[in-house]
């Protein structure tokens, strides 16, 4: 199968996840590039930011039409996490690959194991949540997501469900908001690495995922908040399986 198909379906397929899930483009877009598209590690990893980057704010768009974004609380969740990612980052690169994948899978598994048995919820969902809890949230987000090379989505929304009792489309629509700021800024650091990656392979790659997020918007509008919530868990777990056989083949 040609490059250019490749890049068309995982775009599409990435662009599904954070549409419906809020979350989920880095962690799929990455082994994508890697695995399908032949990209190195560091390549893939500033071509997944550059892409999710993209079609967060694509997907926000639609999901801010709707309603589902919680701008006070995700702005204070999203502005605390800079720093700690940045801190995070500069110690994970003396980490080992091995045990930033193992941590990542268990973290993935934590998350997903929270999403399927929620705490039940003590707020409305209307986002009139405490700007310090939610800075608090953001800030441990943050430094996972520095420590762990990830645009954040994934862990983003099981927080916002269970920390500042969201309801699941306003988690996935404000989550949006988290991804796209922490992509940004991690973006800002690897500009010159970007202008040397194949555009031909992720142009095509940003439309469909552009496209995507369209699609998965419209579908996270028709499924019921505890299905979607329960999907997205699911994905988390494949998510996990699949960077702990990673880790230990």
């Amino acid at each position: 199968m040609s490059a250019l198909i490749l890049a068309l379906v995982a775009g599409a397929v990435v662009g599904l996840a954070l549409g419906g899930l809020g979350g989920g483009g880095s962690v799929l877009a990455v082994p994508a590039l890697i695995y399908l598209l032949g990209f190195t590690p560091a390549e893939a990893t500033t071509a997944s930011l550059v892409i999710v980057t993209v079609t967060s704010l694509t997907a926000l768009y639609a999901h801010a039409r709707a309603g589902n974004v919680r701008w006070k609380a995700g702005a204070a969740f999203a502005a605390a996490g800079i720093l700690p990612a940045a801190l995070a980052g500069a110690a994970a690169a003396h980490l080992p690959q091995a045990v930033l994948t193992l941590a990542f899978a268990a973290v993935a598994s934590v998350a997903a194991f929270k999403m399927l048995r929620p705490s039940a919820p003590t707020g409305t969902g209307s986002g009139a949540v405490r700007p310090a809890r939610a800075a608090g949230a953001g800030a441990g987000l943050g430094a996972l997501t520095g420590l762990l090379g990830v645009g954040g989505g994934f862990l983003a929304v099981p927080a916002l469900v269970t920390v500042l009792s969201f309801e699941m489309q306003a988690a996935v629509g404000t989550s949006l908001l988290v991804i796209t700021a922490n992509s940004l800024a991690s973006l800002a650091t690897r500009s010159g690495a970007a202008v040397s990656l194949d555009w031909a392979v992720i142009g095509p790659f940003i439309a469909t995922a552009v496209l995507g997020a369209w699609d998965g918007k419209r579908l996270a509008a028709k499924v019921s908040g505890p299905r979607l919530q329960r999907v997205f868990a699911m994905v988390l777990l494949a998510v996990a399986a699949f960077m702990l056989v990673d880790a230990v083949v």
